[in-house]
């Protein structure tokens, strides 16, 4: 192929290939060749990709000599030489942009997300150097304005966000929580999955039980304080972080349900038993759920334990008792059809081992989580002060009590922040490169958080950007709805909650019912000052 002038065999560059070919063409026609000689010129060798050709190709044509000619490579996107294809693959009407999720026109928020974040990784085009090297003073500015419940407003953009001192102490503001207990050598959170990460570490309380016992009782005056907080609604929501299970305590008002609601992810059957035994009403809202879109009745619960509704139409509680009712009569109907005779009954215990196995399938899954409603979470709270399960009793967690996490400070907690790093990186694209910006959140994110940093961003990016949420798995069941029929949110929540420490976009957002179901965000973008996101 050496005898084949300015060919290229990568075909890196077509376009440029072929606009030689056809100029070549044009000038041996203007000398009065009546018609193109490229199958018999030296250069005709390209001639043996259109005589392979297979019938009529779509694209741009040439003409040589009156002769009409199909370019072969009008299909290739990959000509850069070309000005009406110089567009990024984001804006070019050739390659569609997958949609996140179908939205409504001019839709300026996302749904409450409930769940626990571990990581947020915010990209854009713009620079985060406002959220770099805070100083002294911004950081104390920031931290006193948490404690104090200060509300910064933000303009609908800021041009140099770098200057802004107020941007730079709502952030520092924004990575505030409070944690109970904090041990700057471990790493409490989170605590489902964490005995590779916690091992070796110095605990020293593993095998001296008089120390045990004194973090078991500091750990119920925080716990007991933070409950008591969330009644008052001075706290709007905390989470409790075991070995084993979450648990999130709402307060009155959250997420549309009128009273105090705790959510359990995951759950055991031994659990579930136990909670029955100290007399703990709940419910299985996602099997519920399931119930209501199945009428007739024909699907069985997963969970093997019978569902059925009070005389309001509600779901009843779960109750042990009807069980055992049902186990002794549950084939009387052979007796009125006068075949109890010629039909073998199974006995007891095949029926109570069916129904075990049935409960234990559905152990760790996301149809285990429980949902506790009202003066039950008081109960629910002596439980797991009493509950031994809580504490692992071997391994690199035995002994530690569970995490707790709240927005707003309580007795025996010690205030932490979030973790914070932007960095940027060169970006591949067919002009060549662009700086792709990037702002990285870890630690224990909770709902208030990504809300308030969402806020920031807004004004700070103008209103463009681009976030990767990285889930805690066992709490994505948190947005599962907790209102039952006739419930509604009072128009005097608002009010209520005023003194609980968020600030007030973002307790209108955190009111509104959960609509995301036992699935989480993911990815969360905003363009143009509209949301769109993957759940």
């Amino acid at each position: 192929m050496s005898e084949l002038a300015g060919y290229s065999p990568s075909f890196k560059r077509p376009a440029e290939i072929m606009r030689l070919r056809r100029k070549r063409a044009r000038s041996e026609a203007g000398l009065g060749s009546g018609r193109s000689n490229s199958e018999s010129s030296p250069g005709g060798g390209l001639s043996g990709v259109r005589r392979f050709s297979p019938g009529p190709l779509r694209g741009s044509e040439s003409r040589a000599g009156g002769v009409k000619r199909r370019n072969p490579f009008a299909n290739i996107e990959n000509t850069y030489s070309s000005p009406r294809k110089r567009t990024t693959p984001e804006c070019s009407p050739r390659v569609p942009i997958p949609a996140l999720q179908e939205l409504p026109s001019g839709c300026t928020e996302f749904p409450a997300d409930w769940s626990l974040k571990t990581r947020l990784l915010f990209t854009s085009q713009l620079p985060f150097t406002w959220a770099e090297h805070l100083k002294a003073q911004e950081e104390a500015q920031g931290l006193s304005q948490h404690c104090r419940a200060a509300v910064s407003t933000l303009p609908h953009s800021i041009p140099e966000p770098r200057s802004s001192s107020e941007l730079r102490c709502a952030f520092q503001q924004s990575l505030v929580y409070w944690q109970h207990p904090a041990l700057p050598w471990l790493q409490l959170f989170p605590r489902i999955g964490a005995e590779r990460r916690l091992a070796g570490k110095c605990a020293t309380w593993a095998q001296d039980e008089a120390l045990q016992q004194l973090l078991m009782s500091e750990w119920s005056v925080s716990f007991t304080s933070l409950y008591n907080l969330l009644r008052s609604r001075l706290c709007p929501y905390f989470y409790l972080c075991t070995y084993q299970f979450t648990v999130l305590f709402r307060a009155a008002g959250l997420a549309g349900s009128e009273g105090i609601t705790a959510l359990i992810s995951p759950t055991t059957r031994g659990l579930r038993e136990a909670m029955k035994m100290e007399g703990i009403e709940f419910t299985l809202p996602l099997l519920e759920e399931r119930k209501r879109r199945n009428p007739g009745g024909s699907e069985p619960s997963p969970d093997g334990e019978q569902e059925s509704e009070d005389g309001d139409g509600n779901p009843a509680q779960v109750n042990s008792d009807e069980d055992d009712d049902e186990d002794d009569g549950g084939f009387s109907w052979l007796e009125e059809m006068g075949v109890q005779d010629k039909i073998k009954k199974p006995d007891t215990i095949s029926i109570k081992l069916c129904k075990e196995h049935s409960e234990v399938r559905l152990d760790h899954k996301p149809e285990s989580v429980v949902l506790v409603k009202g003066t039950n979470t008081f109960t629910l709270l002596n439980f797991l002060i009493n509950c031994k399960s809580v504490v692992a009793a071997a391994g690199a967690q035995a002994g530690l009590p569970p995490t707790l996490l709240a927005p707003a400070a309580f007795r025996g907690a010690t205030m932490q922040t979030l973790k914070a790093r932007s960095s940027n990186v060169k970006m591949q694209v067919q002009t060549g490169y662009r700086d792709q910006f990037s702002l990285e959140i870890t630690g224990p994110v909770m709902p208030h958080s990504l809300h308030n940093l969402t806020l920031l961003l807004k004004s700070a990016q103008q209103g463009a950007f681009s976030t990767g949420l990285y889930t805690h798995e066992p709490t994505a069941v948190f947005n599962t709805d907790p209102r039952t029929q006739g419930e509604c949110t009072k128009e005097s929540v608002l009010q209520d909650l005023g003194g609980c420490g968020l600030h007030p976009e973002t307790l209108q957002k955190l009111v509104e019912p959960a609509v995301l179901g036992k699935s989480a965000l993911r990815q969360l973008d905003m363009n143009e000052y509209k949301y769109s996101w993957k759940s």
